[in-house]
């Protein structure tokens, strides 16, 4: 990905039909590249929307938009800015980024936009990441989470933990730079004991990764059970609307079904699968074969049982993992005699019974760690936070490790491999691999 200050353009909304489209603009010849479009356009009235004629190379008028600027440092990317509101719709756009591009802009790359922000000092990597998150949201707590981590709640909380390890790298540096004191001008006890509240709180932080990645993505929900078991009328109430077929003729589904969904504001992913049994028909077989590989990835699988008995429950080993909620489905039609069991929840697609329990059961299983921290969003929502903070907190322990065994200086050489682990996660440091795996996802008006 280009990293110069040459001027870039592209479409800031999403491409269709609407009342209005943004074109964005940015870097060194940003504001001479818009007048060369708007010839009415002041550049010497920042952050106020003008409304100018828009003309094409050809000197054809192209539209009549709202126009504004955005001067360095004071813009998305920290570079002159500008913004074309134009009326909505594929060509308009297309036609004012084809005029930009005649007038010596180039087109942006997927996440340019966001990338030069981190690079001019305007975000950080966490909060360029939340950029993306926050757009592709489809529940309110992932919005919640985007919103704490753009905010900069995530990215303070890792700056106090690296300011926290330098704090403690200069209590071992005064001790090696002063050795002829009397047993050094520290007491041995504070590092070690500042070394083990680093440890406490990145073992803390490092909690939240599954948490925070499964709000991220979508925790995976599956249905599973027998042939006309109830599966595919749970997952419709789940969902809240039909999606999958229903019919009494055992082994309607065929396939996974897979679908977004929300259990009290919380993300999941819901998955109907193909009933669970021995089959001689191929295509069944098959898709057998994909509910079990469902199964083995599943954050929590709902065990449907159509009339619930331990005799039914006991053919599948799988439903003694703690990931397994065995459900009694169809409970509208099941008697109060078979209702004496205390291992089943029981639902009812038909009538909503159970369905509210169901989703709070799923909501404290999957998401209850941040409920218990008491609604803290400052998660780690990705493998590279997660790997990153195990690194740092490896090297934290190694570093302990030599602290109590005297080797100060070992001691003070881990203690910089977790400030260099949490360098790259924040952005500190400049990784281009670290930069294009976080850019890479962006769409191209970010």
């Amino acid at each position: 990905m280009t990293h110069d200050s040459s001027t870039i353009v592209a479409l800031a909304t999403a491409p269709g039909l609407g009342a209005i489209a943004i074109v964005r603009l940015a870097g060194a010849d940003a504001f001479p590249v818009a007048q060369r479009l708007a010839s009415t356009l002041d550049v010497a009235r920042p952050r106020v929307a003008q409304p100018c004629a828009l003309v094409g190379a050809d000197g054809i008028p192209v539209d009549h938009a709202l126009v504004t600027c955005f001067p360095s440092p004071h813009s998305f990317t920290g570079e002159d800015t500008v913004e074309f509101s134009v009326h909505g719709g594929p060509l308009v756009s297309t036609q004012v980024i084809a005029a930009a591009l005649a007038a010596g802009a180039r087109l942006a790359e997927p996440g340019e936009f966001t990338r030069r922000a981190v690079l001019h000092g305007k975000l950080d990597l966490f909060q360029a990441e939340a950029v993306g998150d926050l757009i592709s949201a489809t529940a309110p707590a992932q919005a919640q989470v985007a919103l704490h981590q753009l905010d900069g709640g995530l990215s303070r909380r890792i700056a106090a933990l690296r300011e926290a390890v330098l704090a403690a790298q200069a209590l071992l540096a005064y001790g090696i730079d002063f050795p002829e004191e009397d047993d050094g001008p520290v007491a041995p006890e504070r590092p070690i004991a500042a070394v083990d509240e680093i440890v406490r709180q990145l073992e803390g932080l490092l909690a939240t990764a599954g948490d925070g990645e499964r709000v991220r993505r979508g925790a995976l929900v599956v249905l599973a059970g027998a042939p006309n078991a109830g599966k595919s009328s749970l997952f419709n109430a789940l969902l809240g609307r039909e999606r999958a077929l229903v019919a009494e003729l055992p082994g309607t589904t065929r396939d996974a079904i897979e679908a977004d969904a929300t259990v009290d504001g919380w993300p999941v992913r819901l998955v109907d699968t193909a009933g669970l049994r021995e089959t001689s028909d191929g295509v069944e077989a098959m898709g057998v074969e994909v509910s079990h590989r469902y199964l083995e990835a599943a954050d929590i699988v709902l065990y449907c049982s159509e009339l619930p008995k331990a005799t039914q429950i006991n053919e599948s080993s799988l439903t003694q993992s703690p990931r397994f909620v065995v459900l009694g489905t169809k409970s509208d039609l099941v008697g109060a005699r078979n209702r004496s069991s205390n291992d089943y929840l029981f639902v009812s697609a038909y009538t909503g019974e159970g369905i509210p329990a169901l989703r709070a059961l799923l909501a404290g299983r999957l998401f209850g760690g941040v409920v218990r921290a008491g609604g803290d969003m400052a998660l780690l929502t990705r493998e590279r936070h997660r790997v990153a903070v195990a690194a740092a907190l490896g090297a934290i322990r190694l570093a302990g490790e030599e602290l109590r065994a005297g080797e100060v200086v070992l001691a003070a050489h881990q203690l910089q491999e977790a400030v260099s682990a949490l360098d790259a996660l924040i952005g500190v440091v400049d990784r281009e691999e670290v930069f294009d795996r976080v850019f890479s996802g962006f769409c191209i008006g970010k």
